[in-house]
């Protein structure tokens, strides 16, 4: 074995500890980030914390887009899910083997993570977090600088070429013990200790869930609105989407494509909303009733006053502006269309 490792880097405070202490023991770290559309840890994102905790120790990163493989694990995996869409044990099993990959790939020895026994309720408790190391094909392989004394040593440990005298044994989801090691190291600048996934959030994965049942063409576009707006049920084929603020509706604008259609009320201010089929609908155009129920829904979102307004729409990508009066939808139909 040699002193060259991957090290599973998120960008959190438990990864960059981690890798800190391997890195006080000389080991040669190449740190790997994934990214997802999921990761919901930062305004920046989780690519961008990782970069700049790489940066600061002087090791190589490489950043590793994933969100099209990991479709498959979300859709369909093979241990049971979190509360929600949190597919998270076949999570691990999947990004450990990319890390194999990997570590292949740059002949380094072994893999290093921020794991902390007892922290997460369905990928850190022992027994999972074996299965995983198991399935992986890394048995011995991984080192957890952290929760090291919670398990059987390493084969790098073994070998020699880490001092297991030097590592730990945190243990449980409060953090007292990494801030204060933080601190005695230095680390001020951690704006993603816990990380943060949206298939653990109850709404986005309802969306998902609503995506997945009606939508077998969807795209990456599709995944990014999920996280944007108010979305509105229309019908089997049709969601509306109306956004919250300014960037809601600049990013609802961003990823909308040929067949969508944007909703907006020019002379007062509003939310503005965007219009999308499903399951191949969305070339063709709306029936007038769809059109006047969205257009009601974005005058529920905009300073009308529950007076009767004008509302513009278009279809994309140039068709020229429509325009049709409606009055704010009711409360009550809008809580039966909500996802």
């Amino acid at each position: 074995m040699n002193k060259k490792a991957v090290a599973l880097l998120s960008g959190g405070l438990d990864s960059t500890l981690a890798i800190k202490l391997m890195l006080d023991q000389g080991v040669e770290v190449h740190a790997l980030n994934f990214l997802t559309v999921f990761c919901n840890c930062t305004s920046k994102g989780c690519a961008h914390q990782a970069t700049k905790v790489a940066e600061e120790f002087g090791v190589p990163i490489k950043v590793m887009n994933i969100t099209e493989e990991y479709m498959e694990i979300v859709k369909n995996p093979k241990y049971p899910r979190g509360r929600n869409m949190n597919p998270c044990i076949d999570c691990r099993i999947f990004t450990f083997k990319k890390a194999k990959e990997f570590m292949k790939e740059i002949e380094a020895s072994f893999i290093i993570t921020g794991e902390v026994t007892g922290q997460r309720p369905m990928s850190q408790r022992k027994q999972a977090i074996m299965t995983i190391e198991k399935e992986s094909g890394l048995e011995g392989l991984i080192v957890r600088p952290l929760s090291a004394k919670f398990f059987e040593p390493t084969l790098p440990e073994k070998s020699g070429i880490i001092d297991r005298d030097k590592l730990l044994d945190i243990d449980g989801r409060r953090r007292t013990r990494q801030i204060a090691l933080a601190k005695g190291f230095g680390i001020n600048d951690y704006p993603c200790p816990a990380g943060g996934c949206l298939l653990t959030d109850k709404c986005f994965s309802e969306r998902l869930k609503d995506l997945l049942k009606y939508n077998t063409r969807y795209d990456i576009s599709d995944l990014h609105l999920l996280k944007i707006g108010r979305h509105f049920k229309i019908s089997d084929e049709l969601r509306f989407l109306v956004g919250r603020d300014e960037q809601d509706n600049a990013k609802l604008v961003s990823f909308s494509k040929a067949g969508d259609y944007i909703f907006d009320i020019l002379d007062i201010p509003s939310a503005v909303g965007l219009a999308r089929g499903r399951g191949g609908f969305q070339t063709l155009p709306y029936a007038q009733k769809d059109i006047e129920l969205m257009a009601s829904i974005l005058a529920r979102y905009s300073d009308s006053n529950g007076q009767s307004v004008i509302v513009s729409y278009r279809q994309l990508p140039d068709q020229d502006w429509k325009n049709t009066p409606a009055f704010p939808a009711a409360k009550n139909l809008m809580e039966a269309l909500h996802i």
